[in-house]
């Protein structure tokens, strides 16, 4: 190789050189302002060229944790934490929070803050983080055993679209019905009597607050500050009253939730006029994502919340589940811990559906109130479920002979039914208000007819099962 040749190599390969470093530079550059949509491809170039370089690890699987691909980018910083890079224990502790790996999370961010420490750096966040981690760690115990029965993806703007409630839980609007982002929509729940309302709005400082206001002859009064929770807890919203008039809940953030807004739980103090402290009603419900608007709809027996877990921008799912008369859970010791993690993810709600009766007949009830709800305005005779996909509502639905005859015998047994409840009732209530010889007298009476009633409601169960079966033939 002549010396010409020999020098534009040289030439070359400083150059090249330059380049790199003037790359990697840049880069660092943007990781530092947080621009890592720009640094990852550069980082990913050097990675490859240097597999065994832990800050190139470090870098590129951090870029890949920020933009949202944790699961490519885990593999590098597990690398470089090996090689005791600080910082990657830092990211690998948040890859595995959001795995639900709690206890994997917080061996790593302990190894995080023990070098922040020997560097003396601080380690104030960390230990923030740490508090998540370990309350992460004590809830994962504690998943409370529900059944999911459905779920639907919808616009996040429309959300409340896809609650189907009774009258009787009362009527949830959304106030600006414009609003695309979480954090400036306005919740407004009025009560079943139509005399209270809660409401969420911005107070002087623009943070999101819960507020009442009650129904005056011809307008609502001036909305009050709900007390003993709006001190303490920030970004408020999506409140819900059960028709106890007592329970509530309503979303927040905070430093009691897993991550964005996670559902709350709290009851009236009546001798103080206030609230008592709320507590995170945990997994299944909360995650790392956002997850609101929890309501009950006891009339129906079913539960609904929406979250934005594993959904893209704009979209939310909404969660239909039948909600426990106490809180069950699952037991931690005895389950698998990958179906545990699944359990509380609710990435298969499938795996909540163990109890076929339950989930069968909670079906039926939603496809019931959905096709109320799609049917409001129009006239129907009846409403028979044959299964979640067929509902008939007029006599000239029944496909078969035997079934639509069956059916109207069905029919006058529940009039009879409904005659002998109202008799039952009538009954009771002389019952209550009579002596002790008079009750005496009506005791076998009552005992008769609620034997009778009894009957008949195991006999239209069995006719309704009949038909259902004759007609799915």
């Amino acid at each position: 190789m002549n010396i010409k040749i020999k020098l534009t190599a040289i030439a070359l390969l400083m150059f090249s050189a330059g380049a790199g470093a003037q790359t990697l530079s840049q880069a660092q550059k943007w990781f530092t302002q947080g621009e890592f949509e720009k640094a990852k491809p550069v980082f990913q170039r050097l990675v490859k060229q240097s597999p065994s370089n832990a800050n190139y690890n470090f870098w590129y699987g951090a870029c890949c944790y920020e933009t949202g691909e944790m699961e490519e980018g885990l593999p590098y910083l597990e690398k470089s934490a090996a090689r005791k890079v600080i910082n990657a224990y830092l990211y690998v502790s948040k890859a595995y929070y959001d795995m639900y790996r709690f206890d994997d999370a917080i061996e790593n961010l302990e190894e995080h803050i023990y070098w922040l420490e020997k560097k003396k750096r601080d380690t104030a966040e960390a230990e923030e983080l740490m508090t998540k981690y370990r309350k992460g760690e004590r809830m994962i115990r504690s998943v409370e055993n529900i059944a999911v029965i459905d779920s639907f993806v919808v616009d996040k703007q429309n959300f409340l679209d896809a609650y189907k409630l009774s009258e009787q839980a009362g009527t949830l609007t959304m106030t600006n019905d414009t609003a695309t982002n979480i954090d400036d929509m306005s919740i407004e729940l009025v009560n079943e009597m139509g005399d209270k309302k809660l409401l969420s709005g911005k107070d002087e400082e623009g943070i999101s607050k819960l507020y009442a206001s009650m129904k005056l002859i011809d307008s609502w009064s001036t909305p009050q500050k709900l007390k003993g929770i709006n001190e303490d807890m920030a970004e408020l919203n999506f409140p819900f009253l059960d028709s106890d008039g007592t329970t509530l809940y309503f979303a927040a953030k905070g430093d009691d939730s897993m991550g964005g807004y996670d559902i709350f739980i709290t009851r009236t103090d009546s001798e103080e006029n206030s609230y008592f402290k709320p507590d995170n009603i945990g997994y299944p419900f909360n995650s790392t994502f956002n997850d609101y608007m929890y309501a009950i709809d006891d009339y129906n027996e079913l539960g609904w919340f929406a979250s934005d877990r594993y959904q893209p921008e704009g979209k939310v799912c909404v969660y239909v589940f039948v909600p426990n008369e106490s809180k069950t859970t699952y037991d931690y010791d005895a389950m698998d811990a990958g179906k545990m993690i699944s359990l509380a993810k609710l990435d298969n709600i499938a795996l909540t559906q163990t109890d076929n009766n339950i989930v069968a007949k909670a079906r039926q009830r939603l496809a019931k109130v959905m096709y109320a709800s799609e049917n409001k305005h129009k006239k129907t005779d009846f409403t028979f479920i044959v299964n979640d996909n067929r509902i008939y509502t007029s006599p000239d639905d029944f496909r078969k002979p035997k079934a639509k005859e069956l059916f109207r015998e069905m029919s006058k047994k529940q009039d009879d039914l409904n005659a002998l409840e109202k008799e039952l009732g009538q009954l009771r209530e002389k019952y209550s208000k009579s002596d002790k010889a008079s009750k005496d007298s009506m005791a076998p009476g009552i005992l008769d007819k609620e034997k009778r009633v009894k009957d008949l409601r195991t006999e239209i169960d069995g006719m309704t099962t009949e038909i259902r079966n004759i007609e799915l033939k």
